[in-house]
């Protein structure tokens, strides 16, 4: 077991569950370790935390939870850098940003694929996409409830 000093507290693990981003994060290229931290509160969030850099850590949820027609599928090159089988199972997460008004967005454009099989992990930046990566939280109609 290893231990690491973060904004949650000491965070003792197994490095053999660490997930791998082979390619870092985009822009945070040199972070390539991380920890999933389960969120405190019950719902869709958990966090990822870096290894390499105690400093920064995500939210993160399955954007199918908020948005039921989302959908993206790993392409060859991209199962190649997972070591991904190609009926290889797979998760999409996208990072969670609040703003300083409380909105609360998803990087719809820039997913990140998760191979449990392999525990690796690609953020992809979608092409000609429609989603932007502030993509706000679809409205609940309160009357539908």
């Amino acid at each position: 077991m290893k231990t690491i000093q973060t904004r949650f507290g000491e965070v003792e693990f197994d490095p053999a569950n660490v997930i791998l981003f082979p390619e870092g994060l985009v822009g945070l290229g040199h972070l390539k370790n991380f920890l999933v931290m389960p969120n405190k509160k019950e719902g869709p969030l958990f966090w990822i935390q870096s290894v390499d850099d105690p400093a920064f850590a995500f939210v993160v949820t399955d954007p199918t939870n908020f948005f039921l027609d989302y959908g993206i599928a790993p392409d060859e090159n991209e199962r190649k850098k997972l070591q991904m089988e190609d009926d290889g199972k797979y998760f999409t997460l996208s990072i969670v940003s609040v703003a300083e008004d409380k909105t609360i967005t998803l990087n719809l454009a820039g997913p990140i694929i998760y191979s449990a099989d392999t525990n690796k992990a690609l953020q992809v930046i979608l092409e000609d996409s429609k989603y932007d990566t502030k993509t706000p939280l679809p409205k609940i109609n309160k009357e539908t409830e």
